[in-house]
C-alpha cells in the first residue's frame, strides 16, 4: 500500500507524468459523456430491460465499454476495430508485402494502423446494420425510411471512429494502451449498477453464495496478479572483449520470458469473434426465409452463453490466439540474432539458430500454461455460476482480467515514464 501511495506521489511530482494522467482522465471524461448520448428513435427503457434479462448481451455490453445498454452513439463500441485488427494481423501473416512493411520500424506499424482504420469503416457499418436489423426483431425499433437508416448507421459508424480516435490519443499522449484503457474504464463503469443488481438481490438463502463468490473472486484476482507477474528467467553470458588496452564484457545476466506474453490482447480477440454466432442468431432467428431462422434457432439453442459448446469454443479461441499474439510480439531468431551480435550465449546452447530455437522451445511449454490459464479465465463465469448459482453476480473472469491486467500495465508505464523523466533530469 506504501509503495502505491509513494508511486502516486511520485506521478505528481513529475511535470510530464503529471500532464498525461490528467490527459488520459479527461478523456475518460468525454468517453463517459458520449456514453450517455442515445441514438433517437431507440426504446432505451425496454432496451435496459432486454440486457438486464440476457447475459449474452450484458457481456456484449461490457465490451462496447458500457455504451450499448443505453444505446449511445459509441454503442459499438470498439469491437469493428478490434476484428480489423485481427484481420490484419491475420492478413500480414498472408502476404509478403504486409509482412514487410509490419518489420519496417515505426513508420510500418502506423501505416498498418492506417490500413486497419479503413478496415474499420466498412465493418462497422456492417455491424450497424445488423444491430438495427436485432433492434428491430426485438421490436425496440420501427421500420426506418433509407433516409434515416442511413443517418443511423453514420451515427454508429462515426461513434466508434471516435472511439477509435480517443484510444489512439491516449496511447500518443497519455499513459498506457488507450484502447484497453477504454475498455477498462467501460468496465468500471459498469460497476455500480451491477453492484446496486447484486445488494437488491442478497438474501438469508444467497449469503452464502456471495460469500464463495468473494472468495472465487479474491483467489481469481490474486491469480492473475500472479500469472501477469511470472517469468521464465533465461540465464544469458556476455564473453569478455578487449579493446587496446580496456576489457568488456564478462558479464551475466537473464533473459525474462514472460508466462503471458500476450497480456490482456487474446480474450479481447476471443470475445469479439465468439460473440458473432450469437449475433447473428439474434438478427436470423426471426427471418422470413427458412433456412436462415432454423440456423438462427440452432445457435440460439446450442451456442448459449452458459452452454458447453460456447465455453469450449471460447476456450478453443482464447488459447489459439495467445499463441498466435506470442508469435506476433516475440520472435526468437531477432532476440539470438540479439544476443550472438553482443558476444552473448546461453550456456550449454551454440549462438544463432540453435539459441532461436531453444528460446522457442521454452517459449511454447510456458506459453502453453499462460494460454490455459487465461481460457480458464474466460470460461470462469460458467464455472463459478455452477457453483453459487449467482448469475446476476457475474461480471466475468474476462472483466476482471482486463481490469488487472490493465492496472497492472499502467502502473509499469506510469514507473516507467517516472524513471525516464528522472534519468533524463540527472543527465541534463
Amino acid at each position: 500500500m506504501d509503495s502505491v501511495i509513494q508511486l502516486v506521489r511520485n506521478s505528481f511530482k513529475t511535470e510530464e507524468v503529471r500532464k498525461k494522467i490528467l490527459f488520459t482522465a479527461g478523456i475518460f471524461l468525454v468517453f463517459r459523456i458520449f456514453a450517455h448520448i442515445p441514438v433517437s428513435g431507440v426504446d432505451i427503457a425496454s432496451l435496459k430491460v432486454l440486457f438486464a434479462e440476457n447475459q449474452f448481451l450484458g457481456l456484449l455490453d461490457i465490451f462496447s465499454g458500457g455504451t450499448l445498454a443505453n444505446f449511445s452513439i459509441m454503442g459499438l463500441g470498439l469491437n469493428p476495430y478490434i476484428n480489423a485488427s485481427i484481420i490484419m494481423q491475420l492478413l500480414t501473416l498472408v502476404f509478403p508485402k504486409l509482412e514487410a512493411l509490419s518489420k519496417d520500424g515505426e513508420q510500418g506499424r502506423q501505416q498498418i494502423n492506417q490500413y486497419t482504420r479503413f478496415l474499420t469503416v466498412p465493418l462497422a457499418i456492417l455491424q450497424a446494420l445488423g444491430m438495427y436489423a436485432l433492434l428491430r426483431n426485438q421490436g425496440l425499433i420501427g421500420n426506418l425510411d433509407p433516409l434515416h437508416l442511413v443517418s443511423f448507421v453514420a451515427t454508429m459508424m462515426t461513434g466508434t471512429m471516435i472511439l477509435v480516435w480517443l484510444g489512439e490519443l491516449v496511447s500518443e499522449k497519455g499513459v498506457g494502451n488507450g484502447i484497453s484503457l477504454l475498455i477498462f474504464a467501460g468496465i468500471v463503469g459498469r460497476l455500480p449498477v451491477v453492484i446496486g443488481q447484486t445488494v437488491s438481490t442478497i438474501t438469508g438463502d444467497n449469503a452464502l453464495s456471495i460469500l464463495s463468490f468473494l472468495a472465487m473472486g479474491l483467489f481469481v484476482i490474486s491469480s492473475i496478479v500472479l500469472i501477469n507477474e511470472a517469468t521464465r528467467q533465461i540465464p544469458v553470458y556476455y564473453a569478455k572483449r578487449l579493446r587496446g588496452n580496456k576489457a568488456s564484457g564478462g558479464q551475466s545476466t537473464h533473459l525474462p520470458l514472460r508466462l503471458n506474453q500476450a497480456g490482456v490482447i487474446p480474450i479481447i480477440f476471443a470475445v469479439s469473434l465468439v460473440l458473432i454466432p450469437s449475433l447473428l442468431a439474434g438478427y436470423t432467428a426471426t427471418s422470413s426465409i427458412g433456412m436462415l431462422r432454423d440456423f438462427g434457432q440452432f445457435v440460439t439453442i446450442w451456442f448459449q452463453s452458459t452452454g458447453f459448446i460456447y465455453n469450449a469454443v471460447y476456450f478453443i479461441l482464447v488459447v489459439a490466439f495467445t499463441y498466435f499474439y506470442t508469435a506476433v510480439v516475440f520472435n526468437p531468431s531477432k532476440i539470438a540474432e540479439e544476443i550472438q551480435k553482443y558476444g552473448g550465449f546461453i550456456p550449454g546452447i551454440r549462438p544463432g539458430t540453435q539459441t532461436a530455437s531453444y528460446l522457442n522451445y521454452i517459449l511454447t511449454r510456458i506459453t502453453l500454461v499462460g494460454a490455459a490459464f487465461l481460457g480458464f479465465i474466460a470460461i470462469s463465469p460458467t464455472i463459478i455460476s455452477k457453483f453459487t448459482g449467482m448469475e446476476s453476480l457475474l461480471l466475468g473472469g474476462t472483466g476482471i482480467l482486463i481490469v488487472v491486467s490493465v492496472v497492472l500495465e499502467t502502473v509499469k508505464s506510469i514507473e516507467a515514464n517516472i524513471v525516464t523523466r528522472n534519468y533524463d533530469a540527472f543527465v541534463n
